[in-house]
């Protein structure tokens, strides 16, 4: 095994189109294990747990996968439930999840252990008391999460709105701060309101469908339109998780020197003797989330991750111009990508033989 490389690969675009598997994905995957080269999968798609999607892609694709070479993009929110990087504690405190279909995002949160709702559930036309807003006598929510893209906008956009708005996250309440000139952004989000979340940016993502699809980004727009109409052109202050973001990359090398290491014990071979991890390869089809984050991430352990973009998903044509945007190299599917790889590594190219 060539100790100095690890592949994080994308998903949708690179490895499957909706629930079809993209050709010599398959292959390139068995390759990658036959030869002992770690990988991981990181996507910004989510909306189930992570073992549930596992079994998917597994049997989809015909390959062995496990968890721990798995990152969706609100994975890294089980960390927050005990707090990470500053931030309070969420175990057990009201939140309020976002997106998915039926009850599946609501799931995968009471799995980080948190006390989740989603907007149907709320009494946002029947306010429970109209007292004082107290703990006692209004839901407090502490924190919202947009874990995947919503299937009622409207209703979505509704009760997001009036906890961005509301005093302390008390629903049913306005703050006295909003619209305040002499506060920070007009007063607006300046009153202990919960923190908005989204797990990603994506504005598309690659169907069946020839033509992308909006994703979560698209209902950050929108809600971020409404917000400037209501509020006279306020920032909406928003907290992003997925790629590109630098937390969900360092979440990733974290996963992936564990992944790493466990098949290195597997393997019977001792870390010092299989040298230092100097090289990641980013495989991606998206160069505003996969090509932008591996480019920009700087690695607190010094090493260089580099970007191979795919053309077999949301992106189609030439490298775009601007330095963020531009990969190291640009290939059509992701077999192709793992084979420019392997030559950087001075190994043997893997001969295609199907899917």
């Amino acid at each position: 095994m060539a100790a100095s490389r690890l592949t994080p690969i994308s998903i949708d675009g690179v490895l499957l189109r909706s629930s079809e598997p993209i050709p010599r994905a398959r292959q390139a995957l068995l390759q990658l294990q036959s030869r002992g080269i770690p990988f991981i999968l990181l996507t910004n798609g989510g909306g189930k747990l992570e073992a549930e999607r596992v079994a998917e892609l597994s049997d989809r694709l015909g390959v062995p996968l496990d968890v721990n070479m798995f990152v969706q993009s609100h994975t890294p929110f089980a960390s927050l439930v005990h707090g990470r990087n500053g931030k309070k504690p969420l175990k057990d405190k009201p939140i309020l999840v976002v997106g998915g279909e039926g009850e599946k995002c609501r799931q995968v949160a009471h799995r980080y252990h948190a006390s989740a709702a989603r907007p149907l559930e709320l009494p946002i036309y029947k306010p429970t008391d109209s007292g004082p807003p107290t703990q006692g006598r209004h839901l407090r929510i502490e924190s919202v999460f947009v874990y995947n893209d919503p299937r009622d906008f409207g209703l979505d956009t509704q009760v997001v709105l009036d906890l961005l708005l509301s005093h302390k996250g008390f629903l049913g309440t306005r703050s006295k701060l909003n619209g305040c000139r002499e506060y920070p952004n007009n007063g607006y989000q300046q009153d202990d309101q919960p923190p908005l979340t989204f797990a990603n940016p994506d504005m598309f993502w690659a169907a069946q469908f020839h033509l992308p699809r909006l994703g979560s980004g698209a209902f950050q727009a929108a809600l971020q339109g409404l917000w400037r109409a209501v509020t006279g052109r306020a920032e909406l202050q928003v907290q992003m998780g997925g790629k590109p973001s630098a937390q969900t990359f360092q979440f990733a090398e974290e996963r992936l020197i564990g992944h790493r290491a466990k098949l290195l014990e597997q393997r019977n071979r001792d870390r010092g003797a299989a040298g230092e991890l100097r090289r990641v390869y980013m495989v991606g089809d998206n160069p505003a989330s996969d090509i932008v984050g591996a480019n920009n991430f700087k690695s607190s352990m010094g090493i260089a991750w580099l970007s191979i973009l795919v053309r077999s998903g949301v992106f189609a044509g030439e490298p775009p111009p601007e330095k963020d945007f531009r990969p190291r190299e640009t290939v059509d599917d992701v077999l192709d990508a793992v084979n420019w790889a392997l030559e950087q590594e001075g190994q043997e190219r893997i001969q295609s033989g199907g899917n």
